[in-house]
């Protein structure tokens, strides 16, 4: 600047006229300086970055790289050098000096916070990538420190711009707690339901939930600060408020996923006008059937042994043991679900007569399929209760069904 200005006074122009023709040629070199280190920065040494990053095998770099932290990192490059220069430059202007000051703050500022943005969303992918993620979600902890940061962020550059302390701003909060409670009602109870729900464990991404109060039922795409995303399975999107799932009860199937089975909980209702003793004819049809032949031998020897032991008159059905064809039926449900390759050998396993109802005797069949997929799962129930509806009439038995308009005209005529 001294130098340039005595050459310019040299020239024959006054003392004011070459401090400012000075001023104003290096603030212009200053400004080209800062353009270059700019493109040189941007259209180079990001290029550079890159390709280093994705001949390396870590993918920290690549993931970086993809949410433009180096980027905006390049943008804070001109900043700078307007900022270190700006004293030097303008020091015979001082007011002009201060205003080009506190913009060069204020943009940095700026950029910092963009920086630091970056890095959170790069370190949260990072963390995706490790098994713990699946256990405990950070994604409503970075969106929190998002907040408080960009919040601080933002007072600090309203009091450069306004020339004051941030202390000022902050010592005066006090008096806007509840205007901000107000405002920040959603963001705080989310903060407090992600803390919450992370450490018990609660829901995460991918779960399958199901919430009745918010007609929510499918899978969980996403859990911020102030939301929960549920795709259903109708692929509609229903957005419930995270402490929500604190305050309100809702159904977590991850157990079942995690599980090695489904369950399969259905029964078939018989009409109790079927039910009968066991006839010879009807024993003897029992016997050709492979699963419970031995079941019938057993059966029909402790029935005699039992009867004889009592002296039991079996003239009248009444009168001792015998075996009837519910209970035969229930017998070969048992051996052919045992049997079948679908239902899971180690899980609960129940086949039950319930108290009858108006609509007949229920048989239900209490059991886990070894297949989880939902349609699989479908597929397995519905083979089980066909075949269960077609042997029905070998045992004699009828299943319960409501009387239909054809009933009823088989009936008028």
């Amino acid at each position: 600047m001294n130098v340039l200005k005595s050459w310019l006074a040299s020239l024959g122009l006054a003392e004011p006229g070459a401090e400012a023709l000075a001023t104003l040629i290096v603030a212009a070199l200053v400004a080209l300086v800062g353009v270059v280190a700019h493109v040189i920065t941007r259209r180079i040494l990001l290029r550079l970055v890159r390709a280093a990053a994705r001949r390396t095998t870590t993918t920290w770099d690549d993931i970086f790289v993809e949410v433009r932290l180096f980027y905006r990192l390049s943008q804070m490059v001109p900043a700078v050098i307007f900022y270190v220069a700006t004293p030097v430059v303008l020091a015979a202007y001082p007011s002009v000096a201060a205003a080009a000051l506190a913009a060069a703050s204020v943009y940095m500022a700026f950029v910092g916070l963009t920086v630091f943005d970056a890095l959170l969303n790069g370190g949260e992918r990072i963390y995706q990538g490790f098994a713990i993620s699946k256990r405990f979600e950070i994604r409503t902890v970075v969106q929190i420190t998002k907040v408080v940061v960009y919040f601080i962020g933002g007072v600090a550059i309203l009091a450069t711009l306004l020339g004051k302390s941030p202390v000022v701003f902050f010592s005066g909060l006090g008096a806007f707690t509840a205007v901000l409670l107000l405002i920040f009602k959603d963001t705080i109870l989310g903060f407090i339901a992600g803390i919450q729900l992370a450490a018990n464990n609660m829901v995460r991404k991918g779960d399958w939930i199901e919430m009745p109060g918010h007609s929510a039922d499918g899978t969980v795409l996403d859990v911020s600060l102030t939301t929960v995303k549920v795709q259903n399975w109708d692929k509609t999107i229903t957005t419930i408020p995270t402490y929500a799932l604190v305050a309100e009860p809702f159904k977590n199937w991850r157990g079942m996923e995690e599980s090695e089975g489904r369950r399969i909980k259905r029964s078939v209702y018989i009409d109790v006008t079927s039910v009968k003793f066991c006839d010879g004819e009807m024993i003897e049809r029992f016997k050709k059937i492979q699963s419970i032949s031995g079941y019938i031998e057993r059966k029909l020897e402790e029935v005699s042994t039992y009867n004889r032991e009592r002296n039991a008159d079996e003239s009248l059905r009444v009168n001792g043991r015998h075996l009837t064809n519910v209970g035969t039926f229930r017998a070969y449900l048992e051996h052919y679900l045992r049997s079948h390759p679908m239902v899971h050998p180690e899980m609960t396993f129940l086949v039950r007569q319930l108290a009858p109802t108006e609509h007949g005797l229920p048989i239900e069949m209490y059991l886990f399929s070894t297949d989880q997929d939902w349609a699989n799962y479908e597929a397995i129930q519905a083979d089980i209760f066909d075949h269960i509806l077609a042997v029905l009439p070998l045992f004699d038995l009828r299943p319960f069904q409501a009387p239909t308009g054809s009933d009823l005209r088989a009936l008028a005529k």
